[in-house]
């Protein structure tokens, strides 16, 4: 059964792709790295082969069950995993060293923007794959608007859209599913949601189709301007 929006109090967010620009934050430093090794690879197209990869080793992670190595390793290993794909020769240090840019990452401006209108009715929380510090550092100091609460997958040691990430949610929260909101710009996220009995609010700001099942978001949106819109005209 669909739950009701009227019943929503909570607004969970995914941070890596929803809330903060991976790609207007990253490339720019996957350029500078591929200069310095003098490697002739395009930043954009390498950046779009690590994204891919991690979320395969962030799957394995979890499918394997083989110990939760997080989310900071799990881009490592892909870095370096799409680095020989591109035939670029590294260093750890340097790896390393790019790894840094996960600290400095900016939110979209219709984030900033949504997520100010946003926290005027609603709590606020951001449910993440990343690492419990580098959650919390972003949350607290590269996004102005002001999260309630930051959790991290590190509690249960599994990679959304694990089932287990969305009821420790719930239970940290003390809300009952139906009570919080997932919105998410990756379709796996609402999925995992849905499934657990939140509701949903897809903002597919990179014109993607939703997945092909029936536990459908509650209402898409282009951008977090229109996910404001959308709830607070209720």
């Amino acid at each position: 059964m669909q739950p009701s929006l009227e019943r929503v109090s909570t607004l969970t967010f995914d941070m890596f792709g929803t809330v903060l620009d991976l790609s207007g934050s990253i490339v720019p430093a996957v350029r500078d790295f591929l200069a310095a090794a003098g490697a002739e690879a395009d930043a954009s197209a390498v950046w779009a082969d690590w994204r891919t990869r991690q979320r395969l080793e962030q799957h394995q992670d979890t499918i394997l069950m083989l110990g939760h190595r997080g989310y900071l390793d799990s881009a490592r290993r892909a870095l370096q995993h799409t680095l020989k794909r591109h035939r670029v020769a590294y260093t750890a240090d340097a790896v390393s060293d790019l790894l840094q840019v996960f600290e400095r990452l900016r939110p979209f401006d219709d984030a900033q923007a949504g997520l100010l209108r946003l926290g005027e009715r609603y709590r606020l929380v951001a449910l993440s794959n990343g690492d419990r510090g580098l959650v919390e550092h972003l949350a607290a100091n590269n996004v102005e608007a002001k999260f309630d609460r930051s959790l991290s997958v590190d509690r249960v040691g599994r990679f959304k859209p694990h089932p287990s990430v969305y009821r420790m949610a719930a239970g940290e929260l003390q809300c009952e599913p139906g009570e919080i909101m997932m919105v998410a710009a990756h379709a796996f996220d609402i999925l995992g949601a849905r499934a657990c009995g939140y509701c949903g609010a897809y903002v597919n700001r990179y014109g993607l189709p939703y997945e092909d099942s029936p536990l459908l978001p509650d209402f898409e949106v282009r951008d977090f301007n229109e996910l404001a819109d959308r709830l607070l005209a209720r």
